[in-house]
Order: C-alpha cells, then structure tokens, then sequence
C-alpha cells in the first residue's frame, strides 16, 4: 500500500510540473496559439484568460474522466466539445455580468475556448484514459502553465508598450514606449523570444 501511494504521488507531481514546463502548452507543446497572441497586450486580459482556461479545463477534465467508461469511440469528440462547451457558456456569462469591460476587451475569443486544443487534448490523451485524481492534477498544471506563459507574454507587452503594469508606472520617465508591442508583431516578437530562450534552457539542461 505504501509503495502505491508513494508511486501516485510520484506520477502526481510528474503530471503536474510536466504541464509547467516539460510540456508547458505555450513554450513547448505550441497550443492554443490564437489567444497567446491575440490577449496577450497587457496582463490583466492575460490573466483572466489563463484563469478561465484553468476553470474550462479542470471542469472539463473531471467530467470526461467520470464519464470515461461510458464513452464510444464514434461519439467521444463530440461528448467533448459539448462539455466543454458548457464551462465555456458559464465563463462567458459570468465575465458579461460581473466584468463586462473585460468580456469586450477579449472580445470572441472566450467562446473561442471551446474549440482551445489544449483542452480538447487534455480531454482526449489524459481524461478520458485516466482516473479523477490524475486529471484533476493534469488540468491544474497544464492550466497553470498555460497562465504563466500568457502572463509572462503579457507583461513584457505591457510593459514596453506603456511603460506601466496594472496601470502602475514601473518604468523611469526617459523610458520611451515602444508602441510596436502592443500590435501583432510584438506578440510575435515577444514569443519567438521566449521559445528561443525556453529552448535555449532546455539544451543546456540536457
């Protein structure tokens, strides 16, 4: 018995940290590409992207894994996308009601989390093949690195194209923004970067 939960706790904490950086969403695996770039403009949207991602995500992934044995191979993807859907809808709503500045601010691609490939992977190669305690740990690390890869871009923009971060000044008055961060080709900029310098990391640590 102890050797068992020795061993899930192992593959728990390997399932977890592989979604922070070994097969971080963003920097490693490339998903869900479309709002990397697209919310990424200053932190806060970043931030509020990544947390419904994480809530999508885990939500998702408990309910596939607890359907999983009822699941049929012809139907499966389309059981995924209406669940997903679902989490979706309560995100969209909720950030209409109680943040309806942030819900304009990023626009379509909140209802665009249904079709996010991170989910509908995690949904596909861990949910619907593992028990609950493991997708749960599945979803909370690719959701978190997933987060800290948009926040990261996220700042960096924010903070060349303003000068500021959530508004506070941080940069010193002879700084002269860049205004290019804030369009398209920061954002591609700012991430080949950032998987240059992930990639970078990663040779030398092999």
């Amino acid at each position: 018995m102890a050797n068992e939960l020795e061993l899930s706790g192992n593959q728990y904490k390997d399932t977890f940290l592989a979604g922070l950086w070994r097969e971080n969403p963003v920097f490693r695996l490339l998903l869900g590409m479309c709002p990397t770039l697209a919310v990424t403009t200053a932190l806060k949207p970043a931030l509020t992207m990544g947390y419904s991602v994480i809530f999508v995500l885990l939500c998702s992934n408990i309910v596939v894994s607890l359907m999983r044995n009822l699941l049929k191979p012809h139907l499966r993807i389309l059981m995924f996308t209406l669940t997903i859907a679902t989490f979706v809808t309560i995100v969209d709503i909720f950030l209409k009601a109680f943040q309806p500045e942030m819900s304009a601010m990023l626009g379509p691609y909140v209802p665009l989390i249904i079709v996010n490939c991170i989910i509908i992977c995690r949904a596909e190669v861990c949910a619907s093949k593992n028990g609950l305690g493991v997708s749960i740990i599945d979803a909370l690390g690719m959701g978190i690195g997933f987060t800290l890869a948009l926040s990261v871009l996220g700042a960096i923009r924010e903070i060349f194209s303003t000068g500021k971060i959530f508004e506070i000044q941080i940069m010193p008055d002879w700084f002269v923004p860049c205004a290019a961060m804030a369009m398209p080709a920061g954002a591609f900029i700012t991430l080949g970067m950032l998987l240059g310098l992930v990639n970078l990391i990663s040779k030398r640590k092999s």
